[in-house]
């Protein structure tokens, strides 16, 4: 994808090494497109995780920026927390800015976030179903931004679901 012209590749001279990728403003006008093709995915895929399935919900915050494209008067910052998120337990952040026409994701807690909003694994999922059950999550700092970044996330038409996660089956 990087030749291409898709994708920018950064490498850092570190230990362990480290490499960044970034999306080009050729794939970036693809972003609305990849968020209604995640729309369709939701709303006609649906079904509950099943136990032998590993979950990714960073490839849902991943698509932020096409999925809120509904939502374009998001202002503010999110702070976007999976407590057992990585490999090994380990918690993921995200964060999603919102600054009139668009909005931008990156993989890293916020700097300083209008709202944060944490659960594990289980608690997103049940919050990005169809039912939108988000008792398991915590949302501290501005509560109107958190939520309207997470109705972004999971708006959807008038068919059964609203919202997905992607799975990739263990191996």
């Amino acid at each position: 994808m990087v030749a291409d012209g898709m994708l920018t590749r950064k490498r850092y001279r570190e230990v362990p090494p480290r490499v960044d990728y970034e999306l080009t403003e050729r794939a970036s006008e693809l972003m609305p497109i990849l968020g209604e093709l995640a729309r369709w995915g939701y709303e006609w895929a649906w079904s509950a995780p099943r136990s032998s399935e590993a979950i990714d919900i960073g490839a849902i915050f991943r698509l932020g920026p096409g999925l809120l494209q509904a939502a374009r008067d998001l202002n503010g910052s999110v702070e976007l927390n999976v407590s057992d998120g990585k490999e090994g337990g380990e918690a993921a952040s995200y964060s999603l800015t919102g600054a009139g026409d668009a909005v931008a994701i990156e993989e890293r807690p916020a700097e300083h976030p209008d709202a944060r909003v944490t659960g594990n694994t289980a608690a997103w999922v049940a919050a990005l179903s169809p039912e939108h059950d988000r008792s398991g999550l915590t949302v501290t700092g501005d509560r109107a931004v958190a939520e309207r970044l997470l109705e972004g996330l999971t708006a959807g038409s008038s068919h059964a679901a609203a919202s997905t996660v992607p799975r990739v089956p263990y191996q």
